[in-house]
């Protein structure tokens, strides 16, 4: 098998693994939908005393509101990926397994977690979105171009997510455990990523600070290129700039992990 099919056969096992949690997806549907309608009128409420706070008008806050209920478990804002699963295999010791897979560990582990992205986004994210859209007022283009720069800036914030958690599970290398770092990863995921509020709404030197960390390229970008309040094309260079950035730490990390593992006998 060639490594594109080999990869490619890894992202629908992704797939078809995360396919199987029928109640946690109908329970995450119900989850994301209910906590899109709390923070909708949240947001209704903040804009009628602050009118285009972070440049969004009304309309535009909603729509943000029910992309982010749509792309949090996507991106698993919150942690919760595959990272999970590759932090077991570290603290176990299966990990030594994997290394001897004839697949490169770090593009593997990408797949697969491309695989539950696409489930996620199919499964989970799809019947929120479709709600906000269909009970409040929003701000969606009526372009195919413009939903095929999201698609594209959804991608690169799929890569950039797994980024970062890729190189937090690698961390259990010297820590051997996760959960101090999977606690990390949900307060920087939902504060820095912007699910609580847009990163454009962030007042002076915080606003941006927060921009130019990788967590801006999860929401903020995506959301920016959907309603038409970014350039594609700058939005694209920072996803990659930081996805590029990221993937490189991760193989320098897992280099080094390697290493450790082979010289203590793994």
């Amino acid at each position: 098998m060639g490594s594109g099919r080999l990869y490619a056969a890894v992202v629908a096992g992704g797939f078809r693994r995360y396919a199987t949690y029928r109640a946690a997806t109908f329970a995450g549907v119900f989850t994301n939908t209910v906590f899109g309608v709390i923070l909708v009128y949240t947001y209704l409420a903040l804009w009628d005393e602050r009118p285009h706070l972070g440049g969004y008008d009304q309309a535009q806050a909603v729509t943000y509101v029910w992309l982010g209920q749509a792309l949090y478990s996507t991106l698993a804002i919150q942690g919760g990926g595959t990272e999970k699963d590759l932090m077991a295999r570290i603290r176990t010791g299966e990990i030594a397994i994997d290394l001897y897979r004839p697949a490169d560990l770090q593009l593997w582990w990408l797949a697969s977690d491309l695989g539950r992205s696409l489930f996620q986004i199919l499964g989970r994210g799809l019947v929120p979105f479709a709600f906000g859209v269909l009970f409040f007022p929003t701000a969606l283009p009526g372009d195919v171009t413009s939903w095929a720069a999201f698609l594209v800036a959804l991608l690169l914030a799929m890569v950039v997510s797994f980024g970062i958690r890729y190189l937090a599970a690698l961390s259990v290398f010297w820590l051997m455990d996760g959960q101090g770092v999977s606690q990390a990863l949900m307060v920087t995921g939902i504060f820095c990523s912007g699910m609580l509020l847009p990163l454009n709404a962030f007042p002076g030197a915080l606003g941006h600070f927060v921009q130019a960390l990788p967590w801006a390229a999860q929401l903020q970008m995506p959301a920016d290129v959907l309603m038409g309040e970014a350039d594609p094309l700058g939005a694209y260079a920072f996803q990659a700039a930081w996805a590029v950035a990221l993937l490189a730490a991760g193989r320098l990390v897992q280099s080094a992990a390697t290493r450790r593992v082979v010289v203590q006998g793994g």
